[in-house]
């Protein structure tokens, strides 16, 4: 009877628990914890690896993974190996048709295995996601062409969820670690499926995991996120919530991802805080990578410690540039650095772990109420050698003389411990003999030598032992990729071109009506100004008015029908059609649109109205006006005599003759012209060719209007001006 009342209770407990997480929105979700044991003490690290885009037309990108990877990581020994997305290319040998190919998923899966065997890692600490090529043509998650759920380390290992939590604990605090998968849950075909769709299940999903944590204040907690898309390439969820703000909101530390490669710049980074000058708090743009410099004159009643800010590091990629990331947590300190494979492996590597680089610092981390308590009386690297390595040495650099000045060189001993997870090397330095209000000033390097002579060097890092953060330029890549915030910037962009062409093209033509004004060549000459030089071109415009009619009839059928209609899954399936809004495939259950693909869509819009309609009204309006200029110089020159021509310009031919000279000197603008009008159509040809691949289209069936509109109303264009 007592063994029957314990099994009742135990079965109602149960149901109770399961019923308290499902409620709380825990069940069902991927949640690991590693406790690290062996030395040195408080000190974690971990690897990123980021696009590997295995083909089947590139096979080099696998070997070199395989060749190299196996026992880099054996080396390294990492806690935790990410890899976060575009795990495949799902790309044509011409890279204009995107979707899954299973042949792609077989060698990834090789490989990794592969990789996981010469690492002598375990399988459980991988962690892959998707990227939005591993979602290229997928229509539903968990369907037949979903092979990332097949063959991927997470699909292996049953880690079904849309975010996977693990957490690291040390001695000293937990350093959670939350991936999340944010790609459209409809994979469309590329190129317009270029961005992250963070739903508001998933960002609800993420605060809850990342909650769990502050619950337990009796440990430090650092949390860091990863995922693929970087928040600039990330669309805000249907509620218009952000992964920034919620990051922002659970004091995130890091965001790691990928998704943009090093083709870009090597400084795609960015500092995010909750205080940012206003324009940046509208999610639009900031300027440079490290946001607004640091104020650490705060006390502890200043509340400065709830300065909410988090790092976005993006990595790179193994396509071409073979790049990999090591992140350390040295006692609470975030260090990373990246290496480039494109040479082959590597016998040391070097990771210094403190002082920090200056460029990439919290404000939070170096706070007086913090520091009190860290021990911050020595200079720290976590070394990494295939070969025993023979000495260590610390160089700090002084560079205001203007030239670098060696002020410290000191070796660094290798902390003793016999069941250590990896070297860490540590010298004593004066801290305090480095204050300086420079952030940059004071430059560290570190020196290993292994057995064989082998002489490494880090790279120079600038630090500030006050905490105050360098500057973080970017170039203009760099600013468009990082920089803007594309889904917000879409929208005024789009309307911004529609604000530029038809008030110019039919606010006048109303005018002209109205108050009968004319204007002519002559006019514009007699009075040179930029409002009467537009007036002028347009009244030739309104003298075509089958061109004019035309190109308003074209603009405002860009808004108001679909663009094409195209193939957007992998095989079979319905069609869809392309709208400035996005997809549509079918009516929802309320008999309403359904739009997918928002803002993705931007890379075919933009580039088509910027790049081919603007240019072509541009140059339809100079051709008019180029026949216009013509047409007055034939009727000055009909009106001199004949014997005037001839005698200053010595020609003895007949009028027809001197004319068709005319035409031929005069005329070079119009060649021009017509070389512009060339390049316009060869630039819409190459968009049309590159449609009709991504998306099994007909040009005459499937987008007769977008594909055919310009040409023929350049070439009309063409034909009406060519006579004076």
């Amino acid at each position: 009877m007592g063994i029957l009342k314990l099994c009742i209770f135990s079965l109602i407990f149960i149901f109770l628990m399961k019923f308290h997480y499902i409620s709380a929105g825990f069940y069902n979700k991927e949640r690991d914890v590693i406790e690290l044991e062996k030395g040195p003490e408080d000190v974690a690290w971990v690897v990123q690896l980021s696009d590997l885009h295995f083909s089947v037309h590139h096979p080099e990108r696998a070997l070199s993974f395989e060749k190299i990877m196996g026992i880099t990581l054996s080396m390294i020994n990492p806690s935790l190996v990410f890899i976060t997305g575009d795990l495949t290319d799902g790309k044509s040998k011409d890279l204009l048709t995107m979707k899954q190919d299973e042949e792609e998923w077989l060698e990834y899966q090789k490989v990794l295995d592969d990789v996981i065997k010469r690492s002598g890692l375990k399988k459980n600490v991988f962690y892959d996601l998707r990227g939005n090529h591993d979602i290229f043509g997928v229509p539903a998650i968990g369907g037949s062409f979903d092979f990332y759920s097949k063959y991927s380390i997470n699909g292996q290992l049953k880690r079904s969820g849309l975010v996977n939590s693990v957490t690291i604990q040390t001695g000293e605090r937990s350093i959670q670690f939350l991936g999340f998968d944010s790609v459209t849950s409809l994979g469309l075909r590329g190129p317009t499926n270029l961005f992250g769709h963070p739903t508001d299940q998933l960002l609800d999903e993420i605060s809850s995991e990342f909650s769990l944590l502050d619950s337990r204040p009796a440990k430090s907690v650092i949390k860091i996120a990863y995922g693929h898309f970087p928040l600039s390439f990330s669309a805000a969820s249907h509620s218009g919530r952000t992964l920034k703000d919620t990051f922002l909101t659970h004091n995130l530390s890091a965001y790691l991802c990928g998704h943009l490669h090093t083709k870009f710049g090597k400084n795609l980074k960015r500092h995010h805080e909750s205080n940012q000058h206003p324009l940046y708090s509208k999610h639009l743009l900031q300027l440079n990578g490290h946001g607004s410099l640091p104020n650490n004159s705060k006390t502890c009643s200043d509340g400065a410690t709830e300065f909410k800010e988090f790092w976005e590091w993006e990595m790179g990629d193994w396509r071409k540039s073979r790049a990999m990331r090591i992140l350390s947590i040295d006692r609470g300190w975030m260090s990373f650095v990246d290496i480039d494979f494109r040479l082959g492996a590597k016998d040391v590597i070097i990771l210094p772990t403190f002082p920090l680089d200056s460029r990439f610092t919290l404000e939070r981390s170096f706070h007086k109420c913090k520091m009190e308590s860290l021990n911050l009386n020595s200079i720290r690297a976590l070394v990494f050698s295939s070969s025993s390595v023979v000495s260590v040495v610390a160089r700090i650099y002084d560079s205001r003389p203007g030239n670098l000045v060696t002020v410290l060189e000191t070796p660094m001993k290798r902390n003793e411990d016999s069941t250590s997870r990896g070297n860490l090397y540590t010298c004593p330095w004066n801290f305090n003999a480095f204050e300086d209000p420079s952030p940059d000033r004071f430059l560290l390097q570190i020196e290993a030598v292994d057995t064989g002579g082998r002489s490494t060097l880090t790279e120079l890092r600038p630090f500030s032992v006050g905490g105050l953060r360098a500057r973080l330029s970017w170039n203009w890549k760099e600013f468009m990729v990082m920089g803007c915030q594309w889904e917000a910037l879409y929208y005024p962009i789009l309307w911004a071109f529609y604000l530029l062409t038809l008030p110019i093209l039919v606010f006048p033509k109303a005018i002209f009506v109205y108050f009968r004004k004319q204007y002519t060549y002559k006019n514009s000459v007699g009075n040179k100004g930029l409002v009467t030089c537009v007036a002028w071109i347009l009244s030739e415009l309104y003298n075509l008015p089958l061109v004019w009619f035309s190109i308003i009839i074209y603009l405002f059928y860009l808004i108001l029908c679909p663009w094409l209609s195209g193939q957007v899954f992998t095989e079979g399936g319905e069609r869809g059609y392309m709208t400035y809004r996005g997809w549509v495939l079918r009516l929802n259950e309320r008999a309403k649109l359904d739009f997918h693909g928002f803002p993705d869509i931007m890379v075919v819009v933009l580039p088509h109205l910027y790049f081919v309609v603007l240019p072509t009204i541009i140059v339809i309006g100079a051709l008019v006006a180029e026949r216009a200029i013509f047409q007055y110089h034939l009727r000055a020159l009909s009106a001199k005599k004949e014997d005037d021509y001839l005698v200053k310009n010595n020609v003895s031919a007949p009028t027809s003759g001197r004319t068709k000279t005319l035409t031929f000197h005069r005329r070079w603008i119009r060649k021009m012209l017509l070389l512009m009008s060339t390049v316009i159509c060869w630039k819409h040809f190459l968009n049309c060719r590159a449609l009709i691949k991504a998306y099994a289209m007909n040009p005459f069936i499937h987008f007769p209007v977008y594909s055919m509109s310009i040409p023929l109303l350049l070439a009309y264009t063409i034909y009406k001006t060519s006579r004076a």
